[in-house]
């Protein structure tokens, strides 16, 4: 292969049979079922990189399922994400931070931290329904890190603030480095969900429970208290992202 072939050609690794296809990504009938609790503050501002602010000390504990994605297959995901600010020559902007994610599809693990900077691990999380409950679960192994309950669809929720939320931009921290193992890139990165068609949302009582793991350290930000949970599916499309702060500039 010429050295303009390989220009031309590679965008993801490996060269000859990417782990993953370009983007723009669609996914259809993405089920979400998210816990907002109220956790410590310090050990919150400890975790949310500047330039980003922590506003409130909460953190939405995420399972989601996603039967039907472009190029990523069926596979479900679970992690924290953390309602945050950002300063900007826009202003000052809410969003999210993505601190933690665990997913049972290599595809989206090797795309989403390529790309974007995604904070993803192979794990085992689930999304399923037990008579009258949404369940929730995320095992690392054969250890259980999280388990999330709520009841089915006893109110409905209106969709405007999820829509509203989902438009916010949200932001990750992408670390790829060198090959003496230095890092080589370091940057804050803005990424949005974009198309989206909201099929229905539901609000009900909540639990949950994390647990202690040396690898996925979830519990490092503990639940003090339950404020929401929410259920909704909705098709949408996971856009290309863009630098927010270079670290290294």
């Amino acid at each position: 292969m010429k050295i303009d072939d390989v220009r031309r050609q590679a965008f993801a690794m490996p060269l000859t049979s990417p782990a993953f296809p370009r983007g723009p990504y669609r996914f259809i009938q993405r089920e979400f079922f998210v816990i907002t609790y109220r956790t410590d503050p310090d050990a919150l501002d400890a975790m949310v990189p500047e330039p980003l602010q922590v506003t409130e000390a909460l953190v939405n504990y995420e399972f989601i399922r996603m039967p039907d994605s472009t190029g990523f297959g069926d596979y479900t995901e679970s992690g924290q994400v953390i309602p945050v600010q950002i300063e900007t020559q826009r202003g000052v902007e809410q969003g999210s931070y993505v601190h933690a994610m665990f997913l049972n599809d290599h595809p989206p693990i090797a795309g989403g931290r390529e790309l974007w900077g995604f904070p993803k691990k192979l794990a085992s999380p689930t999304l399923d329904y037990e008579i009258d409950t949404i369940v929730g679960t995320l095992d690392y192994g054969k250890v259980r890190v999280a388990t999330a309950t709520m009841g089915f669809k006893h109110w409905v929720l209106d969709p405007a603030p999820i829509l509203a939320a989902i438009a916010r931009p949200a932001f990750l921290l992408k670390i790829i480095p060198h090959v003496d193992g230095t890092p080589r890139i370091c940057e804050l990165v803005r990424y949005h969900m974009v198309d989206v068609d909201l099929k229905g949302a539901w609000g009900g009582p909540a639990a949950l429970e994390l647990y202690p793991h040396a690898l996925a350290p979830v519990a490092d930000l503990p639940v003090l208290e339950v404020k929401s949970a929410v259920h909704y599916i909705a098709d949408m499309t996971l856009a290309l992202g863009s630098v927010e702060h270079d670290y290294l500039a």
